[in-house]
């Protein structure tokens, strides 16, 4: 008889980890080249056609729009699957780094909704990249997750409270370095 802890890795779990550790690259990665520009610690990266600055989060939206095409078009391998998860990964990256802008459609680069998006993203994917499968999953593991959601519950409210103040603190600093940043 086969046991459950017998089970091999799922390919899906690779795939949803290599889109979060590309998402979560490509965040950290956009955030610290968007200070460095707008301090002008390197050159300016940004494109510009026709006196339109084009935000990242369009490479972002075309690079989800390629994926799903050829996800949806063309027969891959394995090796080809994980290549398109790491450009989905990237993808999300870029749009979603930018999601206050296209929730708000427009404001600034330094909106709190972006950061927020990029955290839930994370750990959906977090979750489906390391959370324990559904067949493997017993009694200990509920009441496990059950105290682990109110004590992250409690954490995130502390953890809301000091991101605000944070940001009362940051945002003006910021602002400033965009205005002063390349345009």
């Amino acid at each position: 008889m086969r046991r459950v802890t017998d089970i091999p890795a799922s390919p899906l779990r690779h795939l949803a980890r290599l889109t979060f550790l590309a998402f979560l690259l490509t965040f950290v990665a956009s955030r610290t080249l968007v200070i460095l520009i707008m301090t002008r610690s390197m050159p300016d990266l940004f494109l510009h056609t026709g006196g339109t600055h084009v935000h990242h989060l369009n490479y972002g939206i075309f690079l989800l729009s390629t994926v799903a095409g050829v996800l949806l078009f063309a027969p891959l391998n394995r090796a080809q699957r994980s290549l398109s998860a790491l450009v989905y990964g990237l993808g999300l990256g870029m749009t979603f780094d930018e999601f206050g802008m296209w929730l708000h459609l427009g404001g600034s680069y330094w909106q709190r909704a972006s950061f927020d998006a990029v955290v839930v993203v994370l750990c959906v994917l977090g979750l489906l990249a390391f959370a324990p499968r559904w067949k493997r999953l017993r009694a200990h593991h509920f009441a496990v997750g059950g105290v682990v959601l109110l004590a992250v519950a409690g954490f995130s409210m502390l953890l809301i409270k000091s991101l605000d103040h944070a940001h009362e603190k940051l945002e003006p600093k910021l602002m400033e370095i965009e205005k002063k940043g390349p345009s």
